[in-house]
């Protein structure tokens, strides 16, 4: 595997146009709406960060797109996720490359972690 060291880079290796602009929308819209998130490469996937606490993650696979919030996120939007017809485990949810984004969905996860998050010290919640 390439060590990755920035969203550029992890953006240039996916090889399939498509694929890549549906990354770079997902990025630009969180760059977007929440500007005070830090870009981080970590364990080669992206990912963002708030004041040193861990937000929310991505890895792409042959099928979908992987989205990490932690499982406490997890458990409370599961609701919404599954409404928006994304499979889902404890950890993670996946948006399958033919599936729309639900911008509304990541908008309201991402949201929710900042919050929950604010006092967290530590990258992962404890």
């Amino acid at each position: 595997m390439i060590d990755i060291d920035d969203f550029q880079t992890f953006l240039n290796d996916i090889v399939e146009p498509g694929k890549k602009e549906k990354m770079e929308s997902i990025f630009n819209y969180i760059e977007k709406n929440f500007p005070n998130l830090k870009e981080e490469i970590k364990w080669n996937q992206p990912m963002y960060s708030d004041h040193g606490t861990f937000i929310i993650g991505f890895s792409i696979a042959k099928g979908h797109i992987a989205v990490a919030p932690e499982e406490v996120t997890i458990s409370i939007f599961e609701n919404e996720i599954k409404k928006a017809g994304y499979s889902y485990t404890k950890g993670l949810f996946r948006i399958k490359w033919a599936d729309q984004v639900d911008f509304n969905l990541l908008y309201k996860i991402i949201e929710y972690n900042i919050i929950d998050k604010r006092d967290v010290t530590s990258f992962w919640r404890n």
